[in-house]
């Protein structure tokens, strides 16, 4: 497991570049964390080290946000914190999402377990005390964590 600390918020284009280097050619990214642990926050940074350019937000209430890049490569952001059933997300078509060949950002998968494809980065979020982030990066296979 790596791990990478950021003590401040101006440091998070460094960290996500780091992530995006370590992790670019895996599709599916799943983010875990507490409620405020910075997940959409650092899902933002990392957009934006690949490129695009418009406005990240959380897609909480319609669950999945679809953003394009400059060289039109599809991302697709998830959080999937209010769905109470996982069947839920079958309406949505999120197998086809999530094998479209398009990266993947998952926020809350912890909600559909069954749906989560087999292989993916983990990236855990922890906050301390003082507000220091401690993000650990694990390859996930078959539910054997790697790294």
């Amino acid at each position: 497991m790596r791990k990478i600390y950021c003590e401040r918020i101006e440091h998070l284009d460094a960290v996500a570049k780091e992530l995006v280097e370590s992790c670019e050619d895996e599709l599916i990214w799943v983010f875990r964390g507490q409620m405020g642990a910075g997940k959409t926050t650092l899902i933002k940074a990392i957009a934006k080290q690949f490129g695009i350019t418009e406005v990240v937000t959380s897609p909480t209430f319609s669950i999945v946000n679809e953003y394009v890049n400059e060289d039109r490569e599809k991302f697709f952001h998830f959080d999937f914190y209010r769905i109470d059933d996982q069947e839920e997300v079958l309406e949505i078509g999120v197998e086809e999402y999530f094998y479209s060949g398009s990266r993947c950002w998952i926020e809350w998968a912890e909600k559909i377990p069954d749906y989560i494809p087999e292989s993916f980065i983990l990236i855990n979020l922890e906050v301390d005390k003082s507000e220091v982030r401690e993000i650990s990066i694990s390859k996930i296979i078959n539910g054997v964590q790697y790294g």
